[in-house]
């Protein structure tokens, strides 16, 4: 197995050393971990308050912990601080999809065609592997590996970039593949079946090892908006599509073809 690369490891996580050193790190980190998963899966929903007395006995940390966990959150953006009202998770809206859609095309095209440019053996070697991985997992993609997929799908795309050269655009596009995730959820649950996920990793996939740099950012970028697309013509249809956000149990049950879905 190749050895996973620098900068990608680097960003594991790490919490910052400040006002929060002296609380017990691994439980901050835990609480942080834990309720970070709940939001992008969907099993704290868009809109939610989030009380502090209740999910400090959900994940079995004090108050101090969890507030230190939330304060990260919303440094992600995935919560927001109501003032002395306490916390809400972020909503979701189109016209933030939209938003984070062309700055995610922005940032990981060009991290793209950098991570192109200095291609060398080990990065070809790794990125082969995670696509490997992924394709076993999506063809087809049952209800069971969902979870499974999403995350070899994020290593597939930080694979991608991982020699561009730039720490802070590694950092900010696991930032916005963590938004990204929220939105795919809604896409998988409302099973339009119109994709082939499987089809557009393997275009950007094949011009990366061939080092066509063009082609493949093409092929990323229209696999990027393949998601809003999706989700806009189903809007088009008369689907409310945040209305009925579903757990990702509930989201994998009602779209078995969900590996068309994906991004």
């Amino acid at each position: 197995m190749a050895k996973r690369p620098a900068l990608i490891a680097a960003f594991s996580d790490e919490l910052p050393q400040g006002d929060d050193a002296g609380l017990p790190r691994t439980l901050i980190e835990r609480a942080y971990t834990q309720l970070r998963d709940d939001i992008v899966e969907g099993r704290i929903l868009p809109g939610e308050k989030l009380r502090v007395e209740h999910l400090r006995l959900r994940y079995g940390v004090s108050a101090g912990t969890l507030r230190e966990a939330l304060n990260r959150l919303v440094s992600d953006a995935l919560v927001e601080a109501e003032g002395q009202r306490g916390f809400r998770v972020t909503p979701v809206t189109m016209q933030d999809l939209d938003d984070l859609t062309d700055l995610r095309v922005r940032i990981e095209i060009e991290a793209l065609r950098q991570s192109i440019r200095h291609a060398n053996a080990p990065w070809r070697e790794e990125l082969q592997q995670a696509y490997t991985l992924m394709s076993d997992i999506e063809r087809p993609l049952l209800p069971e590996r969902v979870q499974r997929w999403e995350a070899a799908n994020t290593q597939f795309h930080e694979v991608l970039v991982a020699n561009c050269g730039s720490a802070w655009t590694l950092r900010l596009l696991r930032i916005l593949n963590r938004h990204s995730e929220r939105y795919r959820r809604f896409a998988i649950g409302i099973g339009q079946g119109r994709r082939n996920v499987h089809d557009e990793h393997r275009g950007i996939f094949e011009a990366a090892m061939a080092g066509n740099e063009l082609r493949a950012a093409l092929e990323l970028e229209a696999h990027i908006r393949a998601t809003p697309e999706l989700l806009k013509a189903a809007a088009r249809e008369g689907v409310d599509i945040f209305s009925a956000y579903k757990t990702p149990a509930g989201c994998a049950q009602s779209a078995h073809p969900a590996h068309r879905e994906g991004q």
